[in-house]
């Protein structure tokens, strides 16, 4: 599919179809909360009418995960309370809209990130305590896991119960998708964030770039750490994000054309458009008689 079109849940139901020879399978959901949630809903929607059974793990503190019709839904606690985890989330996607300089919205995110992550290895490491939601995880024979790799919970479930892990997603943190995928990117070609670089570079906007992409190093650290500490315990050797990552089966990149500039993409990266956001229809413009 061309970059520059929406995204359309057939497409999606296409595609996770054509992995199952187009017979109606076991999807276990894991995804991240907030904004990317609400680009989902469409989606297990569609697999549902298409015959796929949908079970959906989610924590019981959440933005937009509720229960549905579409889908059974699997809860397990957490240790931090809804008002604690809206604050976090505001203010994470707050810190994007700021200006200033690379090393003000460099701390900004680095600290908002920090927060949000600290929620998502919490809520992680109590769901794989949860004996008995994992046993019933195990017991229930899916077919893949359907998850978000900015979550890495999800693929370390895909791990342990040898599932192949479909990648429904938007942007990883520090580049990690690029990484993990193996795709190519160059710095004389993908820009950076915050440098505000097109993909066609000068030559000292190709340093600019390569320059600011050392932060990456730093941030990949402390976000993903934490993640490979949780799977090596609950997988009992020694295993990183990026190694899990790297199992991926098939990537869903929601890419657009308007946000995001041309880049080398493998085989099983499969462009499918789209944002984070809900879909709402447009009100009707008040037309006059006369037209």
């Amino acid at each position: 599919m061309a970059p520059g079109l929406s995204a359309s849940p057939p497409v999606v139901v296409l595609l996770l179809s054509l992995l199952g020879l187009a017979a109606a399978g076991k999807l276990l959901v894991m995804h991240v909360d907030g904004s990317p949630w609400l680009s989902l809903q469409e989606v297990l929607e569609s697999l549902r009418q298409k015959g796929h059974e949908v079970v959906v793990v989610a924590p019981e503190v959440s933005l937009h995960i509720k229960p549905s019709k579409n889908f059974v839904m699997k809860m397990y606690s957490v240790p931090y309370t809804k008002e604690e985890f809206e604050k976090g989330m505001k203010a994470y996607f707050h810190v994007a809209f700021e200006e200033g300089s690379f090393f003000e919205r460099f701390f900004k995110v680095f600290e908002s990130t920090k927060k949000i992550t600290n929620f998502g290895v919490s809520s992680c490491e109590h769901l794989l305590q949860n004996k008995e939601l994992i046993k019933y995880l195990e017991d229930s024979k899916f077919d893949a896991v359907f998850t978000d790799p900015f979550l890495p919970c999800g693929a370390i479930l895909a791990e342990h119960l040898s599932l192949p892990a479909i990648y429904f997603f938007r942007i990883v943190p520090c580049g990690l998708d690029f990484e993990a995928s193996q795709c190519p990117s160059p710095p004389s070609y993908v820009p950076r964030e915050f440098t505000d670089n097109t993909d066609r570079m000068m030559f000292l906007q190709r340093v600019k770039n390569l320059l600011f992409d050392i932060p990456n190093l730093f941030l990949c650290d402390f976000v993903f750490k934490p993640y490979s500490k949780l799977a090596s315990e609950f997988l009992q050797r020694e295993v990183t994000v990026l190694d899990l990552l790297r199992k991926g089966s098939v990537w869903l990149f929601r890419l657009d054309f308007v946000l995001d500039y041309p880049r080398p993409l493998m085989p099983n990266i499969i462009p499918i458009g789209g944002v984070n956001c809900a879909h709402k229809e447009l009100p009707k413009a008040d037309v006059p008689s006369s037209f």
